[in-house]
């Protein structure tokens, strides 16, 4: 049950990040346009596409480590037999959880100051509130955190016991 509702929150937030990704590269258009044939740039383009790329990595994260795209040597794992690749595994997500337990960690404390002492990007025409980018970064991490302590326990049932290497592979292959 816990899974799937993982599932369900990381596959949102996917749709959410691509989304935003393919509304931010109208905008992009728009302003090369603009500022091409109007000789008028569509204002706060920039800005907006800052605070949307952190959007869009932490939107995505999850699903990246969840379908297996994050980065590994696979030439080295695939011939390793059920153990050594269970163990590798636990490692490397291990890892990633420490990495973006760091992440999340030191987010908290900018996201709670972004929002209350209500900070802003840009100057003039746009001003883009801070906050919904830092807290995006905390969100993020703590799905990244889920879903790589959702693979730790995967690789632990196989480590132990390789009858549930299945169920190690078929996570390890989301």
């Amino acid at each position: 049950m816990f899974e799937a509702t993982n599932n369900w929150v990381i596959k949102s937030f996917l749709v959410i990040g691509a989304s935003l990704a393919l509304l931010i590269s109208f905008l992009i258009v728009a302003d090369v346009i603009g500022r091409g044939i109007f000789l008028s740039p569509v204002k706060g383009t920039k800005e907006m596409v800052e605070a949307s790329v952190v959007l869009i990595c932490f939107l995505q994260a999850a699903y990246a480590i969840r379908s297996g795209g994050m980065i590994a040597v696979d030439v080295f794992v695939t011939r390793l037999s059920t153990r050594p690749k269970a163990l590798v595994s636990l490692f490397g997500s291990l890892l990633g959880v420490g990495f973006f337990f760091i992440i999340f960690y030191g987010g908290l404390d900018l996201a709670a100051r972004s929002w209350v002492s209500g900070e802003f990007e840009g100057e003039g025409a746009l001003r883009i509130p801070s906050w919904p980018a830092r807290f995006m970064v905390v969100i993020g991490s703590a799905l990244a955190i889920t879903q790589y302590l959702i693979l730790s326990w995967h690789a632990l049932r196989a480590l132990v016991n390789p009858t549930h290497s299945e169920d190690f592979f078929k996570a390890s292959s989301h």
